[in-house]
């Protein structure tokens, strides 16, 4: 069991040996040079994020009409002056139903006298909405314009990189070696 933990950890650590190799290992024709900053721009972009504003606005009026509640005591004194003015009407039996004519008469007018008609009128409130741009300006970088070797060239950053920018610069033999011109000896 002990030498099957040991050949595991031998090959872990092994991995682990050759994995560090290889990304501390530079290529023989790259180096790190210094360019010198020529200008260095900020480039800004418009974002847009709109907004909802809602208010509240009166827009008319709204007109409500209803029977207030009846009250009993309108009826009772309808009935009450019914019945007196009615037995004042006929002789008799006729009196009798002269005072209960009048008396069922007096009750409802009354009670319709006592309740009435009530009629309001209110403003109508009604939300309004309406969505309204909203721009502002947003970092994107820096267009870099850089001097190396005597020529200029220029590149988009995230960062402003001061009066200096690093570059990884690698030199390789170029492919196609037939064109003439370059195989003049310059010995003569």
């Amino acid at each position: 069991m002990s030498t099957r933990i040991f050949n595991t950890t031998l090959i872990a650590a092994l991995l682990a040996a050759s994995g560090s190799a290889l990304a501390d290992r530079r290529a023989d024709d790259e180096m790190t040079v210094r360019a010198k900053v020529v200008a260095s721009v900020p480039v800004y972009e418009t974002i847009n994020e709109p907004r909802k504003q809602c208010w509240t606005e009166t827009s008319g009026h709204e007109t409500q009409t209803y029977r207030t509640a009846p009250n009993p005591g309108g009826a009772v004194l309808g009935a009450i002056a019914g019945g007196l003015i009615g037995s004042t009407v006929g002789k008799g039996n006729g009196k009798v139903a002269a005072a209960a004519v009048g008396a069922a008469t007096g009750a409802v007018v009354g009670d319709r006298w006592n309740s009435g008609v009530v009629t309001e009128s209110r403003p109508v409130q009604v939300e309004r909405c309406s969505v309204q741009d909203n721009y502002r300006q947003v970092l994107a970088g820096y267009d870099v314009r850089y001097r190396f070797n005597g020529r200029e060239f220029s590149a988009r950053l995230p960062y402003d990189p001061g009066n200096y920018l690093t570059l990884n610069v690698s030199y390789r033999i170029a492919q196609d070696q037939r064109d003439k011109r370059w195989h003049q000896d310059d010995r003569s």
